[in-house]
């Protein structure tokens, strides 16, 4: 006689134990086969990036402000503000920024750059030859043109955000619109109150909390990729807008250059992960879903300017 099978308060027969069994011993193979994967952090799945998701920096549209403190590597975006980014290269080519100096610092905001003399009769610079002194306002560039690499989470300021040529960008697929974002680190072209009242000259990179709501309102011309600790860490002006009020109070800029101008043994050469890539896309969603020994609560959204463009000097051959 069949003893009943624990806690099941009735016989079974011979073959229903056999399959009962036989399911028993499969259990801990399929929990195995059907276990989760082990989470990989970003910097692992960045670490393991193969050659090809990386692209090289563009000495031609790569700008060098050199500090007394260091050197700052700005890359250019040529595809939302072309004529600006042109008439900067003029300037650069020119060398007007040399000697000049950062006269803005305002917390939690930005640094502005240029000559600050540039208003008074008889003391502003000379613009170098061939700038252009009128420039349209490019706040905006056509959605169709680029390639967007979107990302999955909503955002306050915009349809969609994501990333167009490595640059953090918003997009408006109904009125065909995108536009590069206030994101940290960003170079953008300050103006007066006339939208077309930019010429490149006068130029400014966020250094706190992204002000979205400039989105749209100036030229975005580019980004810092490297060296921003020292914009960072330059002085605060006073209120309300950080305007130094003597001149010995300004940081100097010993000279700002296009990297295709400096001689390739004093460049500094750097790599960034291309945002179609799938170790982007991956590293972004480890971002996105954090979970390891600290986190312990999966955020499942992401925001725009919290999404860091990974930077890294070529591996050796």
């Amino acid at each position: 006689m069949l003893r009943p099978f624990p806690h099941s308060g009735c016989p079974m027969r011979p073959a229903l134990l056999a399959i009962a069994l036989s399911l028993a011993v499969a259990t801990p193979a399929l929990a195995q086969d059907t276990a989760k994967p082990k989470y990989r952090s970003a910097k692992e799945i960045i670490d393991a990036a193969p050659a090809s998701a990386w692209r090289d920096l563009d000495p031609a549209n790569t700008l060098y402000m050199e500090l007394p403190a260091g050197r700052v590597v700005i890359e250019l975006a040529p595809g939302f503000a072309p004529e600006h980014v042109a008439n900067i290269k003029t300037m650069a080519k020119g060398g007007f920024w040399d000697g000049l100096a950062i006269y803005r610092s305002q917390d939690n905001f930005v640094v502005q750059f240029g000559d600050a003399e540039g208003e008074e009769a008889g003391k502003a610079k000379p613009y170098p030859a061939g700038t252009k002194t009128h420039l349209p306002a490019e706040f905006t560039r056509d959605a169709k043109s680029a390639r967007f690499d979107k990302l999955p989470d909503r955002d306050g300021y915009a349809p969609e955000v994501g990333f167009i040529d490595g640059m953090p960008a918003a997009r408006d697929p109904k009125a065909g619109k995108a536009w590069m974002a206030h994101c940290y680190g960003m170079l953008g072209a300050g103006r007066n109150n006339a939208p077309d009242s930019s010429i490149g000259a006068e130029l400014y990179v966020v250094t706190g909390q992204s002000p979205r709501g400039l989105d749209r309102q100036l030229s975005a011309v580019g980004r810092v990729v490297k060296g921003m600790e020292f914009l960072s860490v330059i002085p605060r002006g006073p209120e309300p807008m950080g305007f130094y009020e003597k001149p010995e109070q300004r940081a100097p800029i010993v000279s700002i250059k296009l990297a295709s101008d400096v001689p390739e043994a004093q460049r500094t050469p750097l790599q960034l992960l291309r945002t179609d890539s799938q170790a982007f896309i991956d590293a972004t969603e480890a971002r996105r879903n954090r979970v390891d020994g600290f986190y312990t609560i999966p955020v499942g959204h992401i925001d725009l300017c919290n999404v860091p463009l990974p930077v890294r000097a070529p591996p050796a051959k």
